[in-house]
């Protein structure tokens, strides 16, 4: 408890950690304490307890919730959208100018309307990533294999070896540039599986400003969690 506010607490075992670490999901206002071997789970909570002023400053600084609701504002890829409730309609979600019109019973609104992001996310990625793939140099790299949308909290894109891609389907709620600066930095990984500058150099080539996007996930990626 964090003055009458009940947060809650995770613990994870890392082989690799070599000390105590505390910190918070902004997606859930969790906390996740890391305990390194040999550290007992008494010892981890004890130092948890320590930290209520440094966890007390956190949840200050979440930004507000903004959930799937009638009147709730949403930034799709730089366009913001206000959520109507049209419970007389048979539409399922579609967008006109400025709005995001919902169909349907309204205690379905919720679900509906993240699933209709979740699939808009999963189309535009998909589409934006084949375009990246299309731009890379002949005869490098992995082949792309497949595109998953998943909701991760702590990264927006992810390549595996084997030529996999995955993204956040969060991400459309981000500006355009994030949006594309994402599909490029993971692409660019089907080429550079590492972070050297040949990777940084060939994401330059598939996004006009890695800079601009990779401040704004730093400054303001957080954001992007409390939404629904």
């Amino acid at each position: 408890m964090v003055d009458g506010r009940a947060v809650p607490l995770r613990l994870r075992r890392s082989p690799r950690a070599r000390r105590l670490t505390l910190r918070l999901q902004p997606a859930d206002a969790a906390l996740v304490l890391t305990l390194p071997p040999g550290v007992a789970r008494r010892e981890g909570l004890a130092f948890a307890e320590r930290q209520q002023d440094w966890v007390r400053g956190r949840l200050a600084a979440l930004p507000p919730r903004i959930p799937f609701a009638p009147g709730s504002r949403l930034t799709l890829l730089g366009v913001e959208h206000e959520i109507r409730a049209m419970p007389a309609a048979r539409r399922g979600v579609w967008r006109e100018p400025g709005l995001l019109l919902v169909s349907g019973r309204p205690e379905h609104l919720a679900r509906r309307v993240e699933d209709h992001l979740r699939g808009e996310a999963r189309r535009l990625l998909a589409e934006r990533a084949r375009q990246k793939v299309a731009a890379l140099p002949a005869g490098g790299g992995r082949a792309l294999r497949r595109i998953t949308v998943r909701d991760t909290a702590s990264r927006w894109g992810s390549c595996s070896a084997r030529g996999d891609l995955s993204f956040s389907w969060r991400l459309i709620l981000a500006p355009e540039s994030v949006f594309d600066y994402v599909v490029a930095h993971e692409v660019a990984h089907l080429v550079h599986l590492d972070h050297s500058p040949a990777f940084w150099a060939l994401t330059a080539r598939l996004t006009p400003d890695p800079a601009g996007p990779r401040r704004w996930l730093r400054e303001r990626g957080a954001e992007l969690l409390r939404y629904g």
